[in-house]
């Protein structure tokens, strides 16, 4: 009988390691942030590609689909709704910078989705980055910044084979946390938020390129917590009070 049960283990994990396909269709839950929107109305762009992002890859033979349209919008609806009072969704960004109560126009793009299987880790853990391009538009219509953004996320191996669709999924979700709990916690910091904090619309005269280029919220990447998402504490944060301007 423990014959039985051993093989029928490695038969699964064979299986789960080899060829076939394999899709996950990840649904995050973001942190329960502690923070005060910016007296701010801004304008906010999904396009169609973001909506139905999809990422495919052939690794040892299995062929992963993450489908990350969904988790997308639900991202950047749930980072800018807690961020600003008023988020305004538009089609695009010519349509957004018609409305003359916009401020700035944010339009964020899943750039690159990327990860290693258990069997590259060594059967211990899956790992997931997400990195992403926020383009910011002034309500002129020219570009006023680019913001970069990476999120990091792991989970632990199911001991029933390498390529388990679960701790893929776990580690994705994990990883949008960390993207959004990044974002929330350091937009505050960049000169784009004391302008839009002050309710004055952003230009796109390029001030913002010359001075901070393709600016990085980043943070070192950290092994992720095992604990459930439920169970992860708030993030708090305090907006940073504007500074006056020269």
């Amino acid at each position: 009988m423990r014959r039985w049960q051993l093989t029928a283990v490695l038969g699964v994990a064979a299986f789960a390691s080899g060829c076939g396909n394999l899709q996950i269709a990840p649904q995050p839950v973001f942190p329960k942030a502690l923070i005060e929107p910016m007296p701010a109305t801004v304008g906010l762009v999904l396009s169609a590609e973001q909506r139905d992002f999809r990422h495919e890859e052939t690794r040892s033979g299995t062929t992963w689909a993450v489908l990350l349209g969904s988790a997308q919008q639900h991202f950047a609806r749930t980072v800018m709704g807690v961020l600003f009072r008023e988020v305004r969704e538009f089609p695009a960004a010519s349509a957004a910078i018609l409305d003359p109560q916009v401020q700035a126009v944010f339009e964020p793009n899943i750039e690159q989705y990327s990860f290693a299987t258990a069997q590259e880790t060594g059967g211990e853990y899956v790992a997931v980055t997400i990195r992403y391009r926020i383009e910011v538009t002034a309500p002129d219509g020219g570009a006023h910044d680019t913001l970069t953004l990476t999120g990091y996320g792991t989970s632990p191996t199911s001991s029933l084979g390498f390529d388990a669709t679960g701790p893929m999924d776990q580690a994705t979700r994990a990883a949008m946390r960390d993207a959004a709990a990044k974002f929330m916690v350091q937009f505050g910091e960049l000169p784009l938020a004391a302008t839009l904090a002050k309710g004055e619309r952003v230009t796109g005269d390029g001030v913002a390129a010359r001075t901070d280029a393709g600016k990085s919220i980043e943070a070192l990447s950290i092994r992720g917590s095992r604990r459930p998402a439920s169970s992860q504490a708030p993030v708090v944060v305090t907006p940073s009070t504007p500074t006056s301007g020269p």
